[in-house]
């Protein structure tokens, strides 16, 4: 196989694009720089293609690798041929270079193995060959010896190596794994077990397998590791038994008889078992990556929410019996105050919280508070909306997911952050942060920890960390960083930035009093020629010597910035000024292509810096929907069918949506409710953070369970 011209086939690139790309990535370029400061070179491939392009390269150079430990074994056992050469150099998955291996793979004892030890591989050819009985029983007289006694025992054996043939057959396992795929249906029967009443749902169930939506796999596999499941993959051997016989048996061959014992076992106790292992893990698999793939999903607008910048915030971390630990962070996120209040039961000091928080509010001017909508929250949220009401100034608050905090409170980054703080008041520092600055927040923390998904912790978790990561990354890139105020955290997640890097960037800046300049950066310890080159686009220096640094146009096309500013007569002061309102217009009137040729740089780096020039320094959250803020508490009690709210959206899975509509309790809008037209998936309508219009359907207080619709509501 040709990688290369695999590559562009799957991708639909130029041949030279996808040279590029492998280029670059062999080279060490990370995925934001080639993504960002590449763009001539792929074609302006967004950052998700080209990790997808990154994963699929990485697995045809493993599947190569494979092939050529197959060769070499099967080679080394004197058994190469033209044909084999021919049917591995066209296999495209690992699964068939599995196939084509198997009957060469070095087995554990076996029925079979055991037969041919014992001289019986001449009678299974000759039985194979569908020979006439007395042919066979004439031939199975001569292995007679002290090991196989009778002729009864010499054809069993024989049968056995056939058995094994059979279910190492390459082309025939390809054909019954198709039909596994298409034409089987799993089955499920609940076990008597203590959690057994959590999957009532897949008592006596029955689905096809090849319309099993993943989180009904994953539900089901959950089911099954818990012992409350007996799960099978069932098919009609009617569909399967035909196939092995158009591969291993004759028409009116005198033989037929033993054949279809033969092929019986051999499907029995061989062939299927090992199918209904694949196909399972396949299922699983593919479950996995959707699962994934809906973390990813998600995980990327909850990063780029607005922040609340210039706001000064109250986190607010809710409690029982340890009461509710406060933290009030200023603009720039540095913690102005901290106490713990005991408004809940079993203390409910509501009194003395509410003078305690006034007071705090009013000395440090706190815009928002920030709730953790984790134990404690919805009476933690009734008590600051009463609070609210006797605050001198206007106050809002937020309902914040408090997913993760715990788990940050109490690692090592966050003691080396905040050393003079307990483990509680960490978390709400943490909350009020979330609010304030998402991206800079969430990152602390492990990204499997967050919270935007289904089943994370029965995932392959290097594979999701790998994922995941890879989202951080592209999120951290594509909004900057600030070179003068980002954490250790924050700078590791810059395209070739490490941690022990990123403290030493730290370092640098706090002995040096804050970068001037991107240039600095090549004087800081670790930080070398090819690391700048990745980096430096991705970091900010805001109030610099050079307003470009304050851009994401890279040090690479300064020159190039420079050249397009003097062909239009203006100014650095202009770029400081905001003073470039016309530039992409006179650049269109001049012809982009043209401008590009005179800057030396191509007609979508051109148009990055144009952008880039007309407003230094901006946020791409900035366009991102603001949080939802708050200042009175609706009750799940309150709720009636037909009411219509805002909400937050905080979920997307597979089959449906969470949203938040102030209530504590987040209500479903199910995948059927999502639109009026077809929804093929409800992440094509909404994404984490959206605010939408919801109508309340069905309120089962009991069960604390809203249903909710985005159907038929009128537009104001």
């Amino acid at each position: 196989m040709k990688i290369n011209e695999q590559l562009t086939s799957e991708f639909g690139l130029r041949a030279d694009y996808t040279e590029n790309i492998i280029n670059l990535i062999d080279e060490g370029n990370t995925i934001p720089f080639i993504a960002r400061y590449r763009k001539e070179m792929h074609g302006s491939c967004d950052d998700q293609v080209l990790r997808n392009f990154a994963d699929r390269l990485k697995y045809l150079r493993n599947l190569e690798d494979e092939k050529a430990k197959v060769e070499k074994v099967i080679t080394e056992q004197g058994k190469w041929t033209d044909e084999l050469a021919k049917t591995l150099s066209e296999a495209m998955t690992l699964t068939e270079v599995e196939d084509i291996y198997r009957p060469y793979k070095p087995k554990r004892k076996t029925r079979a193995s055991v037969a041919i030890a014992k001289g019986l591989e001449g009678l299974a050819d000759v039985l194979q060959a569908q020979s006439k009985n007395n042919v066979v029983l004439n031939e199975a007289e001569k292995y007679i010896t002290e090991e196989v006694k009778t002729v009864e025992e010499a054809i069993a054996g024989a049968k056995d190596i056939i058995a094994e043939r059979i279910s190492d057959s390459a082309e025939l396992r390809k054909d019954l794994r198709e039909i596994l795929a298409t034409k089987s249906f799993i089955q499920c029967s609940l076990l008597e077990n203590e959690n057994s009443a959590t999957y009532e749902t897949y008592a006596n169930f029955k689905q096809e397998v090849k319309s099993l939506p993943s989180h009904r796999i994953l539900a089901i596999n959950r089911g099954e590791n818990e012992k409350c499941l007996k799960v099978d993959i069932v098919i009609d051997e009617k569909l399967t038994i035909p196939v092995i016989e158009k591969y291993f048996k004759k028409d009116n061959a005198d033989t037929n008889a033993l054949m279809d014992e033969t092929i019986a076992d051999a499907y029995e106790r061989l062939l299927f078992p090992s199918l209904e292992r694949e196909c399972r893990n396949n299922l699983t698999d593919s479950a996995n990556e959707q699962a994934i793939k809906m973390f990813e999903v998600n995980l990327r607008p909850l990063l780029l929410e607005s922040p609340l910048k210039n706001n000064t915030i109250l986190g607010f971390d809710p409690g029982y019996h340890n009461g509710c630990k406060i933290a009030v962070i200023d603009k720039n996120g540095s913690v102005l105050d901290t106490t713990v209040v005991y408004p809940t039961p079993p203390r409910s000091k509501t009194e003395e919280a509410m003078e305690k928080l006034k007071t705090m509010i009013e000395k440090h001017k706190v815009d928002i508070i920030a709730i953790g909508n984790g134990t404690a929250s919805k009476e933690s949220e009734i008590f600051v909306a009463e609070l609210i009401k006797h605050v001198n100034h206007p106050v809002s608050y937020a309902v914040v997911s408090e997913a993760g905090a715990s788990v940050y409170s109490a690692s090592k980054l966050a003691a080396e952050e905040f050393p003079e703080y307990d483990v509680n008041l960490r978390s709400a520092v943490s909350i009020a942060r979330r609010l304030q600055d998402p991206l800079a927040e969430l990152i602390k923390i492990d990204v499997k920890s967050i919270g935007v998904g289904q089943y994370q912790h029965d995932m392959p978790q290097n594979r999701l960390t790998e994922v995941l990561t890879g989202v951080v990354e592209d999120c951290v890139n594509s909004v900057g960083v600030d070179l003068n105020t980002a954490s250790p955290s924050l700078l590791s997640y810059v395209s070739g930035l490490n941690m022990s890097i990123a403290k030493n960037i730290v370092a640098f800046r706090t002995k040096s009093k804050g970068f001037k300049s991107r240039e600095e950066l090549l004087s800081v310890p670790k930080l070398g020629p090819k690391a700048y080159e990745q980096c430096a686009g991705f970091l900010r220096v805001v109030g610099g010597d050079n307003v470009l640094d304050n851009t994401a146009v890279h040090p690479e096309s300064y020159e190039a910035a420079q050249k397009l500013l003097k062909l239009f007569d203006l100014t650095e002061q202009d770029v400081k000024n905001n003073n470039l309102v016309l530039l992409p217009k006179m650049v269109e009137q001049k012809g982009e292509t043209q401008v590009a040729n005179a800057c030396g740089v191509g007609v979508p780096t051109l148009s990055d810096i144009t952008n880039e020039l007309l407003k230094p320094g901006r946020d791409i959250r900035e366009s991102m929907p603001k949080p939802v803020l708050r200042s009175d508490v609706i009750h799940l009690e309150d709720l009636k069918e037909g009411m219509v709210f805002s909400g937050v959206v905080r979920n997307v899975v597979d089959f449906g949506a969470f949203v938040d509509i102030g209530v504590h309790q987040d209500g479903l809008v199910h995948i059927s409710q999502l639109s009026d037209g077809f929804v093929k998936h409800p992440s094509d309508v909404v994404k984490v953070g959206d605010v939408v219009e919801v109508k309340v359907m069905s309120i089962d207080v009991a069960k604390k369970r809203i249903s909710l619709t985005m159907k038929g509501i009128e537009k104001e």
